[in-house]
């Protein structure tokens, strides 16, 4: 069923294109944004305007959000690489391969974490959307290592309320292009769906709060192995903050990556791990910490770059 949104321009968007003010407003892409301003779901003041229109603070915004597409309904299989870490009554920790999102979702119909342990025979709790139950943090598709999921539904709530109170200790390595000054260092930028749309994220005046932690583990002669450890868990947060520093991880050609270096080392997704993970379980209260070794390719990838001479 559609939804009606009406509300007033803020004044912090003075001036801006309606496309991008929707977009600001309501967290979608400014393309999702021209296309119901087109379809005439966007009144200012009573009136159709177009996408391209000035907006002024006051002005009133009638918008007719179309339902959202339903998601895709979890395809029970086993996922071919997906490892179990741990496993007990209450949590499931794997280490997920390459090309395996957490969960389907409209953009996405390959294999998924949560068909993989269904596949398997493994029980997942049953709180959350329909397609992401046990589900309580994710990686990116192309993201390896540790993640953990709920098995009971006590397990469930218990996670999602550390993963929110950022209880749970997250690092991940990455091989990043450069050299960062200063080697150690934090990165504290708000992240935001990146203004053009597409699917990337940006560092983004007015986005939601991100913290990185990186220090420099190895540096080679075109790039540096890093540790990093978040704060936060913001969709693609390490990729992007890299990014901001002009040090992208090896291989992300959506946030700048060099593909010459990328076809050097043999890499064709981003360089970058979940190599551990470590919380309080859930029910037992006791500190666990569950660590994956690097994948074949990235494994090639760090022996390809420490042989190259400076």
């Amino acid at each position: 069923m559609a939804e009606q949104r009406s509300l007033p321009v803020p004044d912090g968007l003075e001036g801006e294109r309606l496309d991008a003010a929707l977009s600001r407003l309501f967290g979608f892409s400014r393309t999702r944004a021209a296309e119901l301003i087109v379809d005439g779901d966007v009144l200012v003041d009573g009136s159709p305007a177009a996408k391209s229109d000035r907006v002024h603070a006051g002005a009133w915004l009638d918008v007719t959000l179309p339902p959202p597409p339903s998601a895709p309904t979890p395809v029970a299989e086993p996922v071919p690489g997906m490892t179990i870490v741990h496993e007990d009554d209450d949590i499931v920790v794997v280490n997920k391969p390459i090309g395996v999102a957490a969960h389907p979702t409209t953009g996405w119909t390959g294999p998924t974490v949560i068909g993989g342990l269904l596949g398997t025979g493994h029980r997942v709790a049953t709180s959350g959307a329909a397609e992401r139950q046990g589900i309580v943090h994710r990686l990116d598709a192309n993201t390896t290592g540790a993640m953990v999921v709920a098995k009971s539904e006590h397990a469930y709530s218990r996670l999602k309320r550390a993963f929110k109170e950022r209880t749970v200790e997250k690092r991940y390595h990455a091989l990043v292009q450069g050299h960062p000054d200063p080697l150690r260092g934090t990165v504290d930028a708000p992240i935001d769906r990146h203004p053009s749309g597409d699917g990337r994220f940006a560092v983004v005046a007015g986005g939601k709060d991100s913290v990185t932690h990186y220090d420099t583990i190895e540096a080679f002669r075109a790039a540096s192995l890093l540790d990093i450890k978040l704060e936060t868990g913001r969709t693609h947060q390490i990729r992007v903050h890299m990014s901001a520093l002009r040090h992208p991880c090896v291989g992300d050609m959506m946030y700048g990556a060099d593909p010459t270096l990328a076809a050097r080392l043999g890499v064709s997704r981003q360089w970058l791990h979940a190599v551990s993970l470590a919380f309080e379980h859930p029910v037992t209260g006791e500190w666990m910490t569950f660590t994956t070794d690097y994948p074949d390719d990235l494994a090639h990838a760090l022996k390809v770059v420490g042989e190259e001479s400076w």
